[in-house]
């Protein structure tokens, strides 16, 4: 990655965080939450960029718009919340899963 690129890419996270932290307290604790959880859990293309976790701000707002709390977004279950906005991506779970998968292939095959 070039200089050009690090730089523009701590531009946008930081408006990104910007963004989280003109949200409520609750919805606040429960972004953080969601992004902790998806940086363990989480998709392989959460590395590529903030479009997820902006999208979860973008309907955070919506959300603080209508006047609703952050649990009437969520659900009360905010690990389910986060499982269904991943479940039709690949995981590094899936990834380790696979690779796991393939020496085994590879051990049977000897």
């Amino acid at each position: 990655m070039s200089i050009k690129g690090i730089i523009e890419g701590k531009k946008v996270w930081r408006a990104h965080v910007s963004r989280v932290k003109a949200l409520p307290q609750d919805y606040q604790i429960v972004y953080k939450e969601i992004q902790k959880y998806l940086f363990k859990v989480g998709p392989v293309e959460l590395n590529e960029g903030i479009g997820l976790l902006s999208e979860i701000i973008n309907f955070f707002e919506e959300g603080v718009a209508a006047g609703k709390g952050v649990l009437e977004v969520t659900g009360t279950d905010v690990a389910a919340f986060c499982d269904a906005l991943i479940e039709d991506s690949k995981t590094y779970a899936d990834l380790y899963q696979e690779s796991i998968k393939q020496k085994v292939d590879k051990a049977k095959k000897k």
